[in-house]
């Protein structure tokens, strides 16, 4: 079980080296600067109070911990609580980020307890929430909450509260959040997160935005929605780049990474994650770094590579045993044995799988999630008390003034008459507004079949044959054309047709729009044995837009081969799959073209169809599935798009 990576000793070499340069680059650093003196001087004469007039004096130093220690030792000679508590948390912070997490604690400890003293109730909520931080990020469930509830409730207590108190509750939050996230409650540690997001944009906080966005993002993740994670941790990574948060990249572009390996993209995901490795080693945050070395030989393990991806995991898992990460532990010992199982050593993977269940014991035990279930069952009991308590009084009141109302009964009746009349009218306004809606998806998927591009294509088309005196080439295709346009107009008309229909159609659309391809495009319909498209119902006109789709985007900026396949395939009993393969130039370089063509066209096509399936399968209480799928060659280049529809037969 305890195997060492072939590049594990210059891995940790090169760690060595850089604690030698800290170590020299401080013994450097021992002279503290004449203005820096100064300014501590000034700072311990005015003996500022609240944390906000100690930063902003501090701001430019504040991530140097020799001068900061060099303030903490002035302000504990010259009896200046506040400035020493300051110091404290910051080096303490500075610690828990390079993974010194005993260290961080004892700092933070040391800052609450002189908080405590002075009661001052801004350091006090700052060092409890710090101290929360770092028990989590060791997997210390039970007391990281301690102290994060603590924090909240004494800052919920102050009725004015300071810009550094209102900061300090948001980091509460987002701790509530993660705890839920820890006991899967997902949606609930969402509602924290999104709570701290509002507060945070009213501050004008970018870094705790990108947090709450990270955060959420994670959560969407867990619960598998991963075009909702990738759009927040796009929005974290923007709100990094725009603070030049090199801690925040790393992370960002980690949970990215994560994201394109589920989606089984280990090209695009080993894009990002390689250039991470330095600067993750750089930072010093073995958190995040033996996450990125994990997630690379996760990479390497998708695409064949076996030792790489072995190597890396093994560096990442080294990291994070060294330094006290049980979870990173537990998830780089799942990847490995998924690596021995896909290599089809079963023995070794089942070792490593043992191995991480013994982790997953170690941080989940029944104690501490029976403590936390309490906890949060205690929290929320308390908000609902409050709630209950202001909806008695309200009751009390309302009781009194009815009591001395003799006509209770005929105040209630119309009270219930009025509100029955409502509902009705409001549902009445519901269920026309829905069929006004479905009618509005129906004219406007006419509206996008038909549009004037298309016709106005096809009529020049054929124009172009009379022109040249190819008659029959133009009776041929005039006659295509009417058939294509009287088939559009009976299909508006139906709720749903069948396959076959539809196929007809399609083929009808790609005979039309391959004129303005010099007929370059290789189109293809092929149907498994077993599949009856007779017997198979659509909503009419599904299949056009997303082929109008792959021709616009996809294949008209293309040079040479053209194709585009449709393959229909039965998925299971109940289900088939209708396959649109076409060898454009990809979603990517696609929306490049759009962005930079001065004539845009407004695509909408697809969008009123995946709604008019939602519909569609709302009424027959069936599902029907739609998913865009990017295609990469073996250099991680891309050769086009897929587009899959699962539809049901019955």
């Amino acid at each position: 079980m305890k195997k060492t990576s072939p590049n594990g000793h210059l891995r940790k070499n090169i760690l060595l080296l850089y604690l030698f340069l800290g170590s020299v680059s401080c013994a450097l650093a021992q002279t503290i600067p004449e203005d820096f003196k100064d300014k501590v001087e000034k700072i311990i004469k005015v003996k500022a109070m609240t944390y906000l007039t100690i930063d902003t004096e501090l701001k430019t130093e504040k991530r140097d911990t020799t001068l900061l220690r060099y303030f903490a030792d002035q302000c504990k000679a010259e009896n200046y609580p506040e400035g020493l508590a300051y110091a404290l948390n910051q080096i303490g912070t500075k610690y828990r980020n390079t993974s010194q997490f005993k260290k961080a604690a004892d700092l933070h400890q040391e800052a609450l307890q002189i908080s405590e003293e002075i009661n001052n109730t801004e350091f006090k909520v700052l060092s409890l929430n710090m101290l929360g931080v770092v028990y989590r990020r060791t997997d210390a469930i039970k007391t990281a909450l301690d102290y994060n509830q603590r924090a909240l409730e004494l800052a919920e207590q102050v009725e004015n509260p300071s810009h550094h108190i209102k900061r300090s509750i948001n980091v509460s939050l987002n701790c509530i959040g993660n705890l839920y996230q820890t006991l899967e409650q997902y949606d609930l540690a969402i509602t924290q997160f999104k709570r701290a997001l509002t507060f945070e944009e009213e501050l004008g906080n970018k870094l705790g935005l990108a947090i709450n966005h990270q955060n959420i993002g994670d959560c969407l993740e867990q619960k598998g929605d991963l075009e909702g994670a990738l759009e927040n941790y796009r929005k974290s990574l923007a709100y990094n780049e725009e603070i030049n948060s090199d801690m925040g990249r790393v992370i960002c572009k980690n949970s990215l990474a994560q994201v394109y390996l589920k989606q089984d993209m280990p090209h695009a995901a080993l894009v990002l994650l390689e250039p991470l490795h330095e600067l993750a080693q750089s930072i010093g945050d073995f958190f995040i770094t033996s996450s990125v070395f994990i997630n690379t030989g996760w990479s390497h393990t998708k695409l064949g590579n076996y030792d790489r991806a072995e190597a890396f995991i093994l560096d990442g898992i080294e990291m994070a045993r060294t330094h006290n990460m049980p979870s990173n532990v537990l998830y780089g010992y799942e990847k490995l044995s998924d690596l021995e199982r896909i290599q089809g050593n079963y023995k070794e993977a089942y070792e490593y799988y043992k191995s991480a269940y013994e982790y997953e014991k170690q941080i989940s035990n029944a104690t501490n999630l029976r403590y936390m279930t309490d906890i949060i069952v205690r929290y929320e009991a308390e908000k609902k008390n409050n709630q209950i308590s202001v909806l008695a009084k309200e009751n009390e009141i309302v009781r009194l003034r009815l009591r001395k109302n003799q006509t209770t009964l005929l105040v209630s009746a119309l009270i219930v008459g009025l509100i029955s009349s409502i509902l009705y009218i409001l549902y009445r306004q519901y269920q026309s507004k829905n069929e006004k809606r479905v009618l509005s998806l129906e004219q406007n998927m006419l509206r996008s079949q038909m549009n004037p591009h298309f016709l106005f294509n096809s009529l020049n088309s054929i124009k172009l044959y009379i022109i040249n005196n190819e008659q029959k080439n133009a009776v041929h295709y005039l006659n295509k054309f009417s058939k294509f346009v009287r088939k559009i107009l009976e299909a508006s008309s139906v709720k749903e047709i069948t396959l076959s229909e539809e196929l007809e159609t399609v083929e009808l659309y790609m005979n039309i729009e391959n004129i303005r391809f010099s007929n370059e495009i290789d189109f293809k319909i092929a149907i498994d044995e077993g599949v009856d498209p007779d017997f198979i119902k659509v909503p009419s006109l599904t299949l056009q837009p997303f082929l109008e789709n792959s021709l616009w985007h996809g294949l008209s900026p293309k040079e040479g081969k053209k194709m585009v396949h449709l393959n229909i395939k039965r998925k299971s009993e109940n289900h088939v799959t209708i396959e649109i393969i076409d060898n454009g130039i990809g979603r990517t370089a696609a929306q490049t073209n759009k962005e930079n063509r001065v004539l845009k066209r407004k695509s909408v096509g697809i969008r009123i169809t995946k709604e008019r399936l939602a519909n569609f399968a709302k009424d027959y209480q069936n599902k029907f599935d739609v998913h865009i799928v990017d295609l990469f060659d073996n250099g991680g280049t891309p050769k086009g798009t897929k587009v899959i529809l699962d539809i049901p037969t019955v």
